[in-house]
């Protein structure tokens, strides 16, 4: 395993891969966790969970450069991650009691209620762009139900992967809890296969993803799966076009547009067009890229040559469809991954920017003749997890998230995000199941029916 920096190009690090040996003991040790965990009592793993926020708070400095190092995310981002990653812990620390209580349900019966029980080993495959925080949003409700956990990290972020275990363990959590297993994509299936596994969540790729569900669906093994996003910005004509601009601008290049619900596609009522697209041009311009360990960089470098590279091909076969470039769009001389915020107007149907996503600060604007239209190409896409309408009808703008966007989660005036009150995840091919809130945490427990006679 090798991690790259991506702002340079140099070697951060080499790890050795872990044996199958290697790793079926780690599977084994879970297993034999797993039967003193889920008896351990809710105010004791609690306990932990809150000694893993101030653990993650402790030290996130040091894990905001290693973020940099590793993925190029700028060290402001990178504690702002870590700091969230201690919110989602203590959150389930003070709520997951009360989510996972027994529910009486009325019957003629003297007594029925559905009980609630954890599952075992979860295999939580997880990717680069968020390093701790799409861990920690499973970490902290799948354990605190008396689950037990692998990560297999991606492989370029195996320093941030070894940590989080360090986390765990400086937490007090017996050995066996957590466990990272340093291993290829390849050899996913033999973890999932193995007989102590019996879950899985994933976030990434659609390929990714198919591939799990596949796999597990084969053996009637449960997954949660978050995949890709092309999340649409629709901007109505009541809009305030000033507020949606920098709003929009904003959500594109957070994490250097490497995330799932950042927005990629903005969709402006025609009549209104002209100057949101001045506006947005203007805020998406401010964003210089710089190095990342900079307390003034917004946007670093991609996370690798490669994802680097297939944005600007991305843009290079939409603007030779026929696309208009207004900003950006090349890729920088030097050493890096960097690629420039980038501005693509006049996007049209069965061009890569109005269909794929795109991965990085690259926006696609697309002009509509009204609201109605504004849903039609919305919704005209395979993904579905994040979107938002700007319109200052408040009312109207929440009809049309709450009834019209097909989404997981659907925004209004404000650009979409995760929260750990909330449920998180997507529709059609970014995915099913639910992260978060006390959806996410029912997901890996046995929701048991109990009768009394």
């Amino acid at each position: 395993m090798k991690s790259i920096n991506p702002t340079t190009g140099e070697l951060v690090a080499e790890y050795p891969d872990h044996t199958w040996s290697e790793v079926e003991a780690r599977l084994e040790n879970a297993q034999r966790a797993f039967k003193d965990w889920r008896r351990t009592p809710m105010a004791t793993r609690a306990d932990h969970m809150r000694r893993a926020a101030e653990g993650l708070e402790a030290r996130k400095d040091e894990f905001a450069r290693l973020m940099a190092l590793e993925m190029g995310k700028p060290v402001t981002a990178g504690r702002a991650e870590v700091e969230k990653c201690a919110w989602v812990c203590r959150y389930y620390a003070d709520e997951a009691g009360g989510m996972l209580a027994d529910r009486a349900i009325p019957t003629e019966r003297t007594k029925s209620y559905v009980h609630h029980e954890p599952l075992g080993t979860v295999l939580a495959v997880m990717p680069w762009n968020f390093p701790f925080w799409q861990v920690f949003r499973f970490v902290a409700p799948g354990i605190m139900a008396g689950n037990v956990g692998v990560l297999k990290h991606a492989s370029n972020i195996s320093g941030c992967a070894l940590v989080i275990e360090e986390v765990m363990v400086e937490a007090g959590f017996p050995a066996g809890v957590f466990a990272s297993l340093l291993i290829p994509s390849s050899m996913v299936a033999a973890v999932l296969e193995h007989p102590s596994v019996v879950a899985a969540t994933l976030t990434g790729s659609d390929p990714a993803g198919r591939a799990v569900a596949a796999t597990a669906g084969s053996l009637l093994k449960k997954t949660v799966l978050e995949l890709g996003g092309s999340d649409p910005y629709l901007i109505l004509a009541d809009a305030d076009l000033p507020a949606a601009a920098a709003t929009c601008a904003t959500s594109r290049l957070i994490n250097g547009g490497q995330s799932c619900i950042a927005a990629k596609r903005f969709i402006v009522v025609d009549e209104v067009a002209e100057e949101f697209i001045e506006l947005f041009v203007a805020e998406m311009s401010k964003v210089e890229m710089g190095d990342p360990m900079l307390e003034t960089t917004r946007l670093g470098p991609q996370a690798r040559r490669d994802l680097r590279d297939d944005v600007a091909d991305q843009v290079r076969r939409t603007i030779e469809a026929g696309a208009r470039l207004l900003l950006g769009g090349s890729v920088p001389a030097g050493p890096g991954a960097f690629y420039p915020p980038t501005v693509l107007t006049r996007v049209e149907k069965g061009m890569p920017a109005y269909h794929d996503e795109i991965f990085g600060p690259a926006a696609a604007v697309i002009t509509v003749a009204d609201e109605d239209e504004a849903v039609e190409v919305a919704n005209d896409t395979q993904f579905g997890l994040g979107a938002a309408v700007f319109s200052n009808d408040v009312a109207r703008a929440e009809r049309l998230a709450a009834e019209r966007i097909d989404a997981g989660c659907c925004f209004v005036n404000a650009l979409v995000a995760s929260d750990p009150r909330l449920p998180f995840g997507g529709v059609k091919t970014s995915g099913y199941g639910r992260e978060l809130a006390d959806l996410g945490i029912k997901e890996f427990v046995n929701q048991k029916t109990v009768v009394v006679a």
